[in-house]
């Protein structure tokens, strides 16, 4: 079915289908879908779809899960499907917007650094569907003139600094389901970065500096001599 071939009519009955399905079984439906919707299958259906998004949330943001357990994310992310729903059929990389709901949702008010584990645990989800892209060398930077050379991002990768809180370690640890924190050392509190990037075949994940950060946020810019060696690298995000 293409896009033109979508009568008002139909597309009134999809985004009412949909809606029916993602609001609590006590919101009544609209009258064109009153007898569909008061079918028992339907209250199946409905089941099946909001448990494939919030599985599909729980599995994307591992790391969220292991700070504050499987029963408060699937709460959390029953809100959340509610509120915002799929765009597409494929959820590998459904709950973009989940890190900035975190942040204004009031459970989790409790956690201060859930929202910006949870966009580490995004960036890792992004880096693994990005597209296939050939990483530069360093031994290539060697033999080119570096004044000249403008340098872009790898498709996968993404980086953010944190000013406050060690974002990176405390994600690194809980995105390891087998990490030992009883024989870990103590986190030191400060600001941290971290690049998660896929050069080959797997997703890799390190600490990045504020100055590295800085470095990035100019090949972003694709200017060697942009505003950002003038900005506060102190900022979460880029240019």
């Amino acid at each position: 079915m293409t896009q033109q071939s979508v009568t008002p009519a139909l597309r009134a009955f999809q985004d009412g289908f949909a809606q029916a399905l993602f609001h609590p079984p006590t919101t009544p439906a609209p009258q064109t879908l009153a007898k569909l919707t008061a079918q028992p299958g339907f209250a199946v259906y409905r089941n099946t779809v909001m448990k494939a998004c919030i599985d599909a949330l729980q599995v994307n943001y591992p790391a969220v899960e292991r700070l504050v357990g499987a029963e408060w994310l699937r709460a959390a992310a029953a809100v959340f499907v509610r509120a915002d729903l799929p765009s597409h059929p494929a959820l590998v990389d459904y709950g973009a917007r989940f890190p900035q709901f975190l942040k204004t949702f009031a459970p989790a008010s409790d956690f201060p650094y859930l929202a910006d584990v949870a966009q580490l645990d995004r960036f890792w989800s992004e880096a693994h569907i990005a597209r296939d892209e050939p990483s530069l060398e360093p031994s290539t930077l060697a033999r080119r003139d570096l004044a000249r050379l403008k340098l872009l991002p790898h498709a996968a990768a993404r980086w953010a600094w944190f000013n406050e809180m060690p974002i990176f370690t405390i994600w690194k640890r809980n995105r390891d389901p087998a990490f030992d924190h009883d024989a870990a050392p103590e986190i030191a509190w400060h600001g941290e970065g971290a690049l998660i990037t896929r050069p080959s075949g797997s997703v890799h994940a390190v600490a990045l500096g504020v100055g590295g950060c800085g470095v990035a946020r100019c090949v972003r810019c694709r200017l060697a001599a942009c505003g950002c060696r003038r900005s506060r690298f102190g900022r979460r995000r880029g240019c």
